[in-house]
Order: structure tokens, then sequence, then C-alpha cells
């Protein structure tokens, strides 16, 4: 017998995969209505119109928008993403080699997101109206108005330029050689190839980019925690739990922590999966060669296939994020746990 969360997942993954349905249509459709004539930038400004319309009709961009749409849709069901007039290759080859390259980029962000917003949130919070909730409040104020492309700009100036900490373009420094391709993500593959010197010189390049997107969703996290840490500071379980003289360690950590994070962990998720889509001028500022700054390109070119793929890339991490946050507050969440069992 289905319990009633996995019925809930079920639905929640329908839902989701009709919103990508109607977002596969939508980007398809602004993508052919751009301004621009995809065959003549292939073609160049002085091929003849005879060369033109013959690779309007490879493209099927001669026929109506209803059968080029349903023409991609089963290509990309066979995994065929179609042709980059950025790169000159398939798209689906494009994505494979940039797409973990940001992968990288936003999960390294996404550690240093949780970890601050959590030691930030949980400070500000067991320190309520103190001297150390005022300067967390502080950061979150500058962190959530401040946009991720300045921090980056001001990191590279700060830390870069000046400073000298670290490097500021690129991913590996010169002469030092990417490791041999294994999974596609640089880190896992130095690890398993026990080059460490080039996994220590791309978490060096790594850690400004990653740190400017974090620091946004970090200061939004960090007040949600300390809001949920207040109000249940003043509810009754954790009143009792004082009066039995409980230490403040196991207080903060078994009994207030948990149920104060919960409302935080959905904003968490949603941050997270973002950080995919605020990557595209921060990869530019640090010339990070990663999906986002592919995305920028095909968007300058007009490149209708690698348009709509990169959307909808970005749009499947916003589902699976979605998931994701579903299955964390169920476990964090009693009533949720209640619920898969039918109670």
């Amino acid at each position: 017998m289905v319990s009633a969360f996995t019925k809930y997942i079920l639905k929640r993954t329908g839902y989701i995969a009709f919103s990508l349905f109607g977002l596969s249509i939508l980007v398809f459709v602004l993508a052919r209505v751009l301004p621009g004539n995809p065959a003549r930038m292939i073609a160049g400004p002085h091929a003849p119109q005879e060369v033109v319309e013959r690779i309007r009709h490879q493209l099927n961009l001669d026929k109506p928008l209803v059968i080029q749409y349903l023409l991609w849709l089963k290509n990309v069901l066979h995994g065929d993403l179609g042709y980059s007039l950025y790169t000159k290759h398939s798209v689906t080859l494009d994505v494979i080699n940039y797409l973990p390259n940001s992968l990288e980029l936003v999960m390294t962000a996404v550690i240093i997101q949780v970890i601050g917003a959590i030691i930030l949130g949980a400070t500000s919070g067991w320190w309520a109206y103190k001297w150390p909730d005022n300067l967390v409040r502080a950061f979150a104020y500058i962190g959530i108005s401040v946009p991720a492309f300045v921090w980056a700009i001001i990191f590279q100036l700060v830390f870069g330029w000046w400073l000298g900490w670290f490097p500021v373009q690129g991913m590996f420094s010169e002469g030092i050689a990417p490791p041999p391709r294994i999974t596609g993500f640089h880190l896992i593959d130095a690890l398993i190839t026990k080059d460490f010197v080039a996994f220590k010189d791309e978490l060096w390049h790594l850690f400004l980019p990653a740190l400017a997107l974090a620091l946004g969703p970090m200061a939004q996290d960090a007040r949600m925690i300390r809001i949920g840490m207040i109000d249940n500071l003043n509810k009754d379980f954790i009143a009792l739990m004082k009066s039995h003289g409980l230490p403040d360690r196991i207080l903060m950590f078994k009994y207030l922590f948990k149920p104060s994070i919960i409302p935080a962990v959905t904003v968490m998720g949603m941050d997270a999966a973002s950080l995919l889509g605020n990557a595209f001028l921060v990869e530019m500022v640090f010339n990070w060669p990663g999906f986002s700054y592919y995305g920028i390109e095909a968007m300058l070119r007009k490149d209708l296939n690698a348009i709509v793929a990169v959307v909808l890339i970005i749009g499947i991490i916003y589902a699976i994020a979605n998931i994701i946050v579903d299955i964390g507050v169920a476990y964090l969440d009693p009533r949720m746990r209640y619920m898969e069992r039918g109670e």
C-alpha cells in the first residue's frame, strides 16, 4: 500500500514534470521569436541566399513552429539537444563539458552557504538582541542587498589584485594541467588520480567565485534561522527544558536548533538551486569556463539550441532541488514522518 507521504512526493513530481514541459514550450517559442536569423549567422553575412535557405531547411526553421517544437522534443527525448552555433559541437557534448564546471562551483557555494548560515543564524538567535546578534544582522542586511556579481568584483579587486591572496581568472594556474577526464568533475578526477597539486590549485581558484555566489543566500538563510530560534526560545517546551536544568549545549542542539531550522530548509534548497542561474555574471567576472558562461555566449550569438538547453537544464535542477527539499523537510518535521506511516 502506498503511503500518504509517497503519494505526496509522486504528486509533486508530476507537477514538476508538467512545469518542465510548459517551460520547454515557453523557452522554445521565445528563442524562435528573438530578433536575428540563425541560418544567416551560420552561413555568414556574405553567403548567397540559397545557402541560407538550405541551412534553414536543415535546421527545420522553414517549418511551422509547432512542427519545429515536436521535432526538437523528439530529438531531446533521444538525447540529442541539437547543434551549437557557438562551439560548432553537439549541444549534448557541450553540456557534458561545461555543466560539471558550474556544478563544482555551485556545490562549493552551497557548502559555504549552508555552513555559514547555520553558524551565523544559530549565533544570532541564541544571543538575540546582543552584540553578536547585531553583528550578524548588519552582515545579513549587507549580504542581501549586494548582488553576487558585485561581490565577485569586490573580491577580485581586494583579495586578488590588491592583496594577491587568490587567483582571479580561470580554473587552473599557468603550468598546471587539469587531471585526466574520468567523471568530468576536476576535483573528483584529481582525487581519483591522486593529482593533489591540481586539486589544491582548483580549490584556490574556486574559493572567491563560490564565496561571491554564497554570500547573499547565506545572509538570507541566517536571518530565517535566527527568526526560527527566537520564536522557539519563547515556546513552552524550551521553558520546560530550562526549568529541569538542561545544559545549554544539549538544549541548543537537541531541542532548539532542529525545529528552528525547518522553515529555513525550503529557502536553503531554493537558494541552492538558484545559484546556477545566479552564476552567469560571476562566471564572466572570474572567466570561469562553466555552463552559465556558455549560456551567456549562446544568448549573445542567438544560439537557439544552446539557449533552450541551458534554460531547460536549469529548470531541471530547480525541480530536483524541490524534491530534495521535500524529503529534507519530511526528515526534520515529525508530522511528515507520521504522514508517511499513514498515522
